[in-house]
């Protein structure tokens, strides 16, 4: 009568039902295969085994732990896919909800439209004094504003359009910076500025939003939807 080694590794099991001994396999085995699979080897063994050194209780009770234990995490990478899917899809009905809205982002671009343009600033701490520079783009300052004393958080600005000299300057893109002190103490300052959704693009896994201004900005880069 032939024998069967009943001390034969789990793990050398583990790669025979998945097809990993050496051999190639078409396409991949589903947990369903693998415990068939398993079952045959399991009753091949027990006929064959020796009745003097018949197989261990506790050897067989690990393998069919191990089987169940990959038929769970194949069932659980099925479900995390299906969840994932819904996900993305859920993101990207999400995105295109989003052209045509006012964004915020982290920026220091200030498009003035119909003599208009608004502009924000998150800042590090309470200040005495916050002094915001706008510039045209050859980087000559157009206009500066005095918004005096300001908690820490954000912090927003209008801007009419006219220069130093109050005189109308034309409608395009500008910029902006801010500069922030408590008692002659620098505070630290973050430039926010707003833009308006034109398009979404899929980029990857994720969204990129394109802004009326030419700009792109990743979706999860959005402060807040207005």
């Amino acid at each position: 009568m032939s024998t069967v080694n009943s001390t034969s590794s789990t793990n050398d099991l583990i790669k025979t039902l998945n097809g990993s001994n050496g051999s190639s396999t078409s396409k991949s085995k589903t947990a369903q295969d693998m415990q068939d699979s398993f079952l045959t080897m399991l009753t091949t063994q027990l006929q064959n085994q020796d009745p003097l050194n018949p197989m261990d209780n506790a050897q067989m009770t690990s393998q069919l732990a191990q089987i169940s234990m990959l038929e769970g995490i194949q069932g659980l990478n099925t479900t995390l896919t299906t969840l994932l899917s819904s996900y993305n899809t859920s993101q990207a009905l999400q995105a295109a909800g989003a052209i045509g809205s006012n964004v915020l982002v982290e920026g220091n671009r200030l498009a003035l439209t119909n003599g208009q343009a608004q502009g924000a600033a998150t800042l590090g701490s309470s200040a005495t004094s916050v002094i915001v520079t706008i510039k045209d783009s050859t980087g000559k300052t157009v206009q500066t504003q005095e918004l005096g004393k300001q908690p820490a958080g954000t912090v927003a600005f209008e801007w009419d359009g006219k220069n130093a000299n109050g005189t109308q300057v034309p409608d395009g893109n500008y910029s902006f910076s801010v500069e922030a002190s408590a008692n002659g103490s620098k505070v630290s300052t973050t430039p926010i500025q707003l833009g308006t959704v034109s398009a979404v693009v899929r980029s990857g896994t994720s969204f990129v939003l394109e802004l009326s201004s030419g700009e792109t900005v990743a979706f999860d880069d959005v402060l807040q939807f207005m």
